[in-house]
């Protein structure tokens, strides 16, 4: 037990060194950055210098607003489309399901950079490229796979004379849906819906591809342009504008991991 605790203390002490790194070089102004040795920590008031320069060099106002619109409304819909998609094939035991399943999973078997060109000339071509619409449909379509995945799993848990106990009672198959098997299943929504947030958050391919104009790109796009050969930005400063926009997704998990915790303390989940 005690050796236990050990390696997992010398495993999380290894965890947090990038992180320790990420703060002491962000916390260093970037005309002092080649005093300070790469281990030596700056100061708080060079953090928020560099974090200010970041927020207004890399328009991370604009890229965290487009963000914010993905990474809420696109995996609501995925999450919805594929608790649809699981319930039709677990509870109304749709014909041929499991290999309506294995279409709809099949989608994650191909890389991401093999349909960027095709993807990118379609957006170019129908007009959704550099557009919120054609972000959020970019997304959802890349989150539904998933979400269908965990869904199918999770229904196949809940017993089929659930589903035969609502009819009996004469509630229709959307109700049921909405009603019984929906909330049954609010932890699994959850869980997907935070996954698929954060990744969408972190994206940078598809924003680099399929965005251009600084109000539609997402955040982390708009982040690697402090990088670029014209930004002009020191490293200082982009590694407090990755520490900044790093900050909603850190506080999304902590603030769903304590609603869990008090779900579970009071039976709830």
């Amino acid at each position: 037990m005690i050796a236990r605790k050990i390696v997992l203390a010398i495993l999380g002490l290894l965890w947090l060194v990038p992180v320790y790194l990420l703060l002491a070089n962000a916390s260093k102004l970037p005309a002092e950055f080649g005093d300070y040795g790469l281990w030596e920590p700056g100061n708080i008031g060079a953090l928020l210098t560099n974090m200010a320069d970041a927020w207004d060099r890399g328009r991370l106002s604009q890229g965290i607003v487009s963000t914010a619109i993905y990474a809420v409304v696109s995996p609501i819909i995925a999450v919805l489309i594929g608790a649809a998609a699981g319930f039709a094939i677990v509870a109304l035991r749709l014909r041929n399901g499991f290999f309506w399943f294995v279409v709809i999973f099949a989608s994650t078997i191909f890389p991401l950079q093999m349909i960027l060109m095709p993807l990118f000339v379609g957006y170019a071509e129908t007009g959704l490229f550099n557009t919120r619409v054609g972000m959020i449909l970019v997304y959802t379509v890349i989150a539904t796979p998933f979400s269908a995945f965990v869904m199918r799993n999770f229904f196949t848990g809940i017993a089929h004379q659930v589903f035969e106990a609502a009819v009996m009672d004469g509630a229709s198959t959307w109700r049921i849906f909405w009603r019984i098997y929906l909330p049954m299943s609010t932890s699994a929504l959850v869980a997907i819906f935070i996954l698929q947030a954060t990744f969408i958050w972190n994206d940078l391919l598809l924003g680099l591809t399929l965005t251009q104009s600084s109000e539609i790109r997402p955040v982390i796009t708009a982040l690697s342009a402090l990088q670029s050969t014209y930004g002009g930005s020191a490293m200082s400063t982009v590694l407090a504008g990755g520490l900044l926009v790093s900050l909603p997704t850190v506080i999304l998990f902590l603030a769903t991991q304590r609603a869990f915790s008090r779900g579970l303390s009071l039976g709830q989940f």
